[in-house]
């Protein structure tokens, strides 16, 4: 029992109550009511007369309402993802002043779509923008003394439309498992092999249930059950994405027996039969278990970023936002190959705080400019994890935003796959650990440093399309295109090779916030011959809108289904399994990953193909190979592609690949490019030499980058440890600025690495057929530690033609684990011994 109303509130309640019957009732949105009829839940009821349903029934005379404490919430269960665009909130006197409107795709992580602490109960109808299958109301401050109290809740919006229901048995012979079986002739499966005269029967117990494997995610919209006699007075038809979590769609404790078709919503890769009364003393028997689904859906555009994404604001207090970061950093800093993703995002403003950065984090900011973020403070990387070795600091990135550094140096000590794209350091830049250890190769694109960029132990960096305040020193080759203020050519010492534009660039497409706070991805135009940054250059943006935003628990046949539909593609932080390719199709096609999300693929499937169209973007993504051996891990243009796409490139930037280390993968080749004048903008590809699943014969790889399109540009090609050739490029007029590579680590001995009759394979290949290729600040290393007797003929291999140059190479072998006989055909070395001094060609021929 609770204490009674006061007059005033019982009042309240009778004028409510005569107001909905007098009136219509609130506007609508345009879009239709979602959420009347579903499964609604709450934290709490304040008694058996006031239940989360009766909130969602249609009915303005019942009500929802709470035990009078905070927080409590109200939540319904849409029956499949739904874009929102409105809710609309019929209060009892007993309203929230602080509440949230929130989505979620799963019921645990949520995403704010509306907030409050002015709230006015009445009748509140709100516009607000997202996607999921449930909405959630929140309240964490009540206007009384009593509890939250609705009339009505009522969500409004889309569910991506989708065929009608269909006639298909999508269960027909899919693999069936149950809790039991009366015996060997009625297994599980005997309910999904279309045949009525075989049947599942179970032990003769309460509960009881049997379920059926679709094969992937589908909307569910019908279920049949041919029973037996022995069928069930009670039982619940659930879905479910995991096999583990389910949701009721339908429930009875009246059922009938003989056949039942039930009409259900729900979407889940498997569905099942919980059985939990009995009509005979036996068990559960179905003759068949048919599901029918509605098909292909084409799935919404827009929604929310998932849980893995922080976004912060300024007006939030410095404190709690260092809070987040640090909570981050402590469980990245040393999750090298850990399955958490994370993205840091700063809206406009500017914040007072230090950002450390470990593994599979980016920090980015969202103005439309870097300068339109500060961080006052550092955005850091060190190597106290190491031991003050900077070489295995990995995956991670900043992006879009200014630094103000305490102490007037930032300190960003990485090694390969952590770019640092569109920043503004007001200071200097050290790219070297604490204690000035070693650090192995970075890079550098689209960015200022006001001051001077100091090195100290970098082996070596790649800086393209900034404006630098100076330079401070090289150690093995230090390049840079089209750099304002970059150290002028000096190759071999200093070590720097200078290029003074670049020739065609595209910048890394990103996120921001609009003036309207809405949510767009801004797409850099290409330049020709560029140099220095380019913030205040052309583009296009594109709405949110019209990207499928994907989450992990995504299949390929969902996002390929968005894809096919016309909208571009964001993967936000995770781990994607793909059991078939994910194709992009369309020309000008916008493929972004925030936070290092990951592709791995099932069954040796090619993860992703793009077709050998105009202008696709694929920036931001790890694909990292999976147990059984894929031919190729991402493919631009199919076999034989010859269109020309001179005026409209497709790009590849900030794309990584990895074999081994998080577990034993295998893939053949990592990256194969087809297209003709694709860019590759930074990418590396990694046949691991660490970690899980690692040994010559484990984690197989033959090849990290074949290039047979015409016209391609490589900027930042870090390629590493692979088992023949690390790159082969069969194109003519390829051009390459920028090679990082270390032979593989682990031949047993040099019978088993051996190119026919020559010793080994070159790290880059030019194929004896082309006439023209160009390439600029190439380095190979050796570092053979199974059997340091190994030698390498040569690091990189070309034909003599008068269209062929290479300039400022160099090889090494680091400590002296094996021998590079030469650097380029048979001209410079060997490169041995302990001392680890480079041997370096200026120009060939």
């Amino acid at each position: 029992m609770h204490p009674p109303r006061s007059p005033a509130l019982v009042c309240a309640f009778i004028a409510a109550l005569i107001l909905q019957c007098l009136v219509a009732g609130p506007a609508q949105a345009a879009d239709p009511l979602l959420s009347q009829g579903k499964p609604a839940t709450a934290s709490s009821s304040e008694g058996a007369g006031t239940p989360a349903s009766a909130a969602v029934d249609g009915a303005p005379g019942t009500r929802w309402s709470s035990t009078f404490s905070d927080p409590q919430w109200i939540q319904v269960d849409l029956g499949a993802t739904a874009t929102v665009t409105s809710v609309v909130l019929q209060w009892e006197a007993a309203h929230a002043t602080a509440f949230r409107i929130q989505v979620s795709g799963d019921a645990s992580a949520w995403t704010d779509v509306y907030s409050t602490t002015t709230g006015t109960g009445g009748t509140q109808t709100l516009t607000v923008s997202g996607s999921g299958r449930y909405v959630r109301v929140y309240g964490t401050a009540r206007a009384t003394a009593y509890g939250y109290s609705l009339w009505e809740f009522q969500v409004y919006g889309t569910t991506g439309g989708g065929t009608a229901c269909g006639s298909a048995n999508a269960a027909l012979n899919r693999p069936a498992t149950a809790s039991s079986a009366e015996g060997a002739g009625t297994p599980a499966s005997a309910a999904v092999d279309g045949a009525t005269g075989t049947r599942w029967a179970s032990a003769f117990s309460d509960p009881q249930w049997i379920q059926v494997d679709l094969g992937s995610a589908q909307q569910v919209c019908q279920v049949v059950l041919q029973w037996e006699a022995a069928y069930a007075t009670a039982f619940r038809v659930q879905v479910s994405g995991d096999a583990s979590t389910w949701t009721d769609v339908y429930s009875t404790t009246t059922g009938t027996g003989g056949t039942q078709t039930l009409n259900v919503s729900g979407s889940g890769r498997y569905v099942r039969v919980y059985g939990t009364a009995r009509a005979t003393a036996y068990g559960y028997s179905l003759w068949e278990l048919t599901v029918r689904t509605t098909g292909t859906t084409t799935p919404p555009g827009g929604g929310d970023l998932g849980p893995n994404v922080h976004v912060f604001d300024p007006s939030t207090p410095a404190a709690t936002i260092q809070s987040t970061l640090d909570s981050v950093f402590t469980q990245m800093e040393s999750n090298q190959f850990g399955l958490q993703r994370h993205a840091l995002l700063f809206k406009p403003g500017s914040y007072n705080v230090n950002a450390n950065i470990g593994f599979y984090t980016s920090i980015a900011g969202l103005g439309r400019n870097p300068d339109d973020v500060t961080i006052n403070g550092q955005v850091r990387v060190d190597a106290g994890w190491f031991g003050g070795n900077a070489t295995q600091n990995f995956w991670r990135s900043a992006e879009n935003l200014s630094i103000t550094p305490s102490g007037g140096t930032n300190q960003w000590a990485v090694s390969q796959a952590a770019p640092f794209r569109r920043v503004h350091v007001r200071g200097n830049l050290n790219l070297a650990p604490s204690g000035y250890g070693w650090a192995s190769g970075g890079y550098i694109a689209d960015s200022r440093i006001d001051g001077t960029v100091q090195p100290y132990s970098q082996q070596q960096w790649f800086t393209r399309d900034s404006n630098i305040g100076g330079w401070l020193n090289g150690v093995w080759n230090m390049v840079f295109s089209g750099v304002v203020g970059a150290p002028a050519q000096s190759f071999p010492e200093p070590p720097y090779t200078t290029l003074d534009t670049s020739p065609v660039t595209r910048e890394k497409p990103y996120l921001y916030v609009d003036a309207s706070g809405n949510y767009q991805v801004f797409v850099p135009a290409l330049r020709q011959n560029s140099r220095g940054v380019s913030w205040a250059g052309a583009g296009t943006s594109i709405p949110l809108s019209q990207f499928y935003v994907a989450k992990p628990s995504d299949t390929a046949a969902t996002i390929n289904a968005a894809l096919a539909s016309g909208l571009h593609l964001l993967f936000t932080p995770g781990i994607y399994h793909v059991g078939q390719t994910i194709n992009v199709t369309r020309a000008n096609t916008v493929v972004l990953g925030l936070g290092y999300a990951t592709i791995i693929p099932d069954n040796g499937v090619v993860p992703m193909r793009v077709a050998d169209v105009d202008g696709v973007k694929v920036a931001g993504l790890l694909f990292d190979a999976g147990s059984v051996n894929s031919p190729i891990l991402m493919e631009v243009g199919p076999t034989g592609s010859a269109a020309t796409h001179a005026a409209n490139p497709t790009s590849i930037q900030d794309v990584f690949f990895r074999i081994g280390g998080a577990h034993a993968g295998k893939a053949t080749t990592s990256l194969v490019v087809n297209s003709d004048n694709a860019i590759i903008d930074h990418i590396w590809a990694w046949r691991g030499d660490h970690g899980t699943g690692i040994g010559w014969t484990v984690n197989t790889a033959d090849t990290g980058l074949i290039v047979n399109g015409d016209d391609v540009t490589a900027y930042g090609l870090f390629v590493e440890h692979y088992q023949k050739y690390q790159v082969v490029w069969n194109g003519q007029r390829g051009k390459t600025i920028f090679f990082q590579n270390e032979m593989p680590y682990d031949p047993p001995n040099q019978a088993a690495w051996m190119n026919g009759s020559t010793r080994g394979y070159a790290s880059y290949k030019v194929a004896d057929s082309v006439t023209s290729h160009e390439a600029w600040g190439l380095g190979a290393y050796c570092y053979f530690n199974v059997d340091p007797s190994i030698v390498a003929e040569r690091g990189f291999e070309t034909p003599v033609a008068a269209g062929v140059r290479f300039h400022d190479l160099l090889t090494v072998s680091l400590g002296g684990n094996g021998t590079i006989a030469h650097v380029v055909n048979n001209t410079g070395g060997p490169a041995q011994g302990t001392d680890t001094i480079p041997v370096k060609v200026v120009t060939f021929p």
